[in-house]
Parts: C-alpha cells; structure tokens; sequence
C-alpha cells in the first residue's frame, strides 16, 4: 500500500509555511515540499514523520498533537490508529493515543431538538466547543488521565471515555473532518497541532465507503445515496476547502474498511 503525499500550497502563508518544512526537513523531501513535488511514501515513512515529531529537531520533551483532517470517508481515522499502534510498538505502551473529532458527535436527542438528524456529521452537528476543551487539557495537563469519547457506528451515537490519554503519552493523534476549517473554533484547535495533514481519497472510493457505511447502518442503497448527496458531498467540498492550511497533503489508497463498530476512514 502506498500513500502520496504531497506538500505543496497556493498561498502565500502556505508557500511561507512549505520553506520553513524545507528548512526542518532538509533534503531532497524537504526540496520537492517546498517546491509542491509530490513525494510518495509507504505507511512506515508517515510513522517514521510521525516519530520525527517526537525525537526531531525542535521536538523538545512535551507532548505533541497531529491532526488529521480530510473529507468524509477518506481514511483519517484508519490511519491515525495505524500510526498510534506503530508508534506504541516502537515507544512503549500508551507512548501515542487516538482522540477522534468523531467522539463530539451531538447525541441523536440533541439532533432532534436542534432540528438537525439530517445534517449528522456537519459542521453545527458537533461539540466543537467542548472538542477544544479537551484539547486545551491534552496540551497543558499531564499528571492525570484523560478520557477520550470515540463514535460508536453500530449505535450511531457517541460514548464516553472509550480511548486514554496516560501521563506518559508523548503523541496525540487526533483527526476528524474540520480540523482544516477556517471559523472558529477550528482555528483556534489548529494552534495546538505541531501538524496537520490533510488526509485525501479519490471521490469514487470514498462514495463506495460511505455507501457501505450508511447501508452497513441500515438504510438501502437509494436512501444512503441520497443521504450522501444531500450531506456528506457537501460537507467534503467545505473541508476540501482548507487543504492550503494543512502542512502536507496525504492520499492513502485502498485502506480497509474498520469492522469493529469504531470510528471507520
């Protein structure tokens, strides 16, 4: 399996942002970043980015937080677990953890006073607010236990504490769709990344996997569709939006589905 990623931006902050990646990364990776070259890298490379993180220049003996945003279905929470266990292995038990925008999923009764079950997974169907929250705690607190919610697909509903952030924990990766967005509080959350990479698929894949999650949840093929078309396109073309934010461009192809009733990409 291969992944391409890619560092180049359209913007000024962007152009800026992909020289100082050259001068951290040096080489010819760093190069073909600032330049806008596509790079192409197996899994293991984005763990071993990922470790940079941890033991590179300027890493420092804090914690570090990756974001990962991307549109619906693209494969962000596939490869957050892929780098925590890699990183777990290599570092030692609890050494990286997963915290899941999808865990501040608003509740279906929440969804149903506000109006808004048929808008599950945009922006306003979220808890941003408490989101940050924890990622305040993530970043400042390291003498307790933090609990993560995660989002339970089979019951279609968030849960409470399924993941833990130890006092040990060097690496927090945490993905979800809005994390490149451009209103608060997103951009106040990105402030507290050390990156964000920008997780993409090809349309045709990630609309084969948002048929098979909406209809694995119980809905036939038409109203999964639909449901796709209604919300789900819309929502990937406003996150699409914020790829020149991100510090890289990822493409992760041929992930395999999540069957365990987690998060799925």
């Amino acid at each position: 399996m291969h992944v391409d990623v890619h560092g180049g931006h359209t913007s000024e902050n962007g152009r800026a942002a992909a020289g100082r990646r050259s001068a951290k990364t040096g080489g010819a990776a760093g190069a073909a970043e600032a330049a806008g070259v596509a790079e192409v890298a197996t899994p293991d490379d984005l763990v071993a980015r990922a470790l940079g993180l941890l033991h590179g220049p300027g890493s420092g003996s804090g914690r570090v937080i990756l974001g990962l945003a991307g549109p619906p279905a693209a494969g962000k929470s596939t490869l957050a677990r892929h780098l925590v266990d890699a990183v777990v292995r290599q570092e030692g038990p609890e050494a990286a953890a997963h915290l899941p925008l999808d865990g501040f999923h608003l509740a279906n009764v929440q969804l149903d006073r506000l109006g808004l079950r048929a808008r599950k997974g945009a922006p306003e169907t979220f808890d941003s607010a408490g989101y940050l929250a924890l990622l305040r705690r993530v970043t400042n607190e390291r003498f307790h236990d933090i609990y993560v919610p995660d989002f339970d697909r089979a019951l279609d509903e968030p849960v409470a504490a399924r993941h833990v952030i130890r006092p040990h924990t060097r690496l927090v990766v945490t993905e979800g769709n809005y994390l490149a967005a451009p209103e608060a509080p997103w951009t106040t959350a990105r402030a507290l990344f050390r990156e964000l990479w920008y997780i993409d698929a090809d349309d045709d894949l990630r609309h084969r996997r948002l048929i098979d999650r909406h209809t694995g949840g119980g809905q036939d093929h038409q109203a999964a569709a639909l449901r796709i078309a209604a919300n789900d396109h819309p929502n990937g073309e406003y996150v699409r939006a914020g790829r020149d934010t991100c510090s890289r461009l990822v493409r992760v192809p041929d992930l395999p589905a999540a069957a365990d009733g987690r998060s799925v990409p």
